[in-house]
């Protein structure tokens, strides 16, 4: 990319491109003008998608460091916030590259280990933590390798996807801060589990009808 960006159609139009062709209208669109926003305001203060991909690890470990208390769901939230920006900072910035792309791909994996670790704190079993874990991180493997296998399209929106993984998390926070009981903690976890596990078999679906 070396044009400059400058209106948030021309900003949607090249982050559309970079994920593979998928429509920006919608829940997406809505979300993309915010991101924009954000972008344009932290690219004035100086502030690099690199950084702030660094910055959403650190949020991440805070976020299990604080845990269970209510501090942990602020941090979680705004990790997973810098974790949207970064590429649209990037797009901004006329910086995306594919060495960008394995910055956030290893950074997220990081995050999600140290999500794994505020269930395991909040009381949920540590079997299906690492069940949980598991299936998460197979499955952005699994679209990981599609991408090196020529396949850009995203293909398929999954009901485990990571925005997704972390809302289940942040409920658990939450009903730990009011019950004080595993019992809610174990059933979002038994539930996200099972999703998780249905998202990873409509991936590798997806991966078969693509590559057979």
């Amino acid at each position: 990319m070396s044009r400059e960006i400058k209106t948030i159609e021309e900003f949607k139009l090249e982050w559309g491109s970079l994920h593979g062709g998928v429509k920006t209208k919608g829940i997406v669109g809505g979300w993309l003008v915010i991101s924009y926003s954000l972008a344009r305001g932290l690219k004035k203060i100086g502030v690099s998608a690199n950084q702030l991909t660094y910055f959403g690890v650190v949020l991440a470990a805070l976020s299990a460091i604080s845990s269970p208390h209510w501090w942990s769901a602020i941090f979680l939230a705004l990790s997973l916030l810098g974790d949207g920006v970064d590429g649209s900072l990037a797009i901004l910035g006329n910086k995306s590259s594919a060495l960008g792309a394995v910055y956030d791909s290893v950074a997220d994996r990081l995050s999600e280990a140290l999500w794994a670790l505020v269930f395991f704190r909040l009381g949920a079993p540590i079997t299906w933590v690492v069940i949980f874990w598991t299936l998460a991180s197979v499955q952005e493997y699994a679209r990981a390798r599609l991408g090196a296998e020529g396949v850009h399209e995203v293909g398929v929106i999954t009901p485990a996807e990571r925005p997704m993984r972390a809302s289940f998390l942040c409920l658990a926070i939450v009903a730990w801060q009011f019950s004080f009981s595993h019992d809610w903690v174990f059933a979002l976890i038994f539930l996200v589990t099972v999703l998780q596990g249905l998202s990873l078999a409509m991936i590798l679906n997806f991966a078969f009808r693509k590559l057979k």
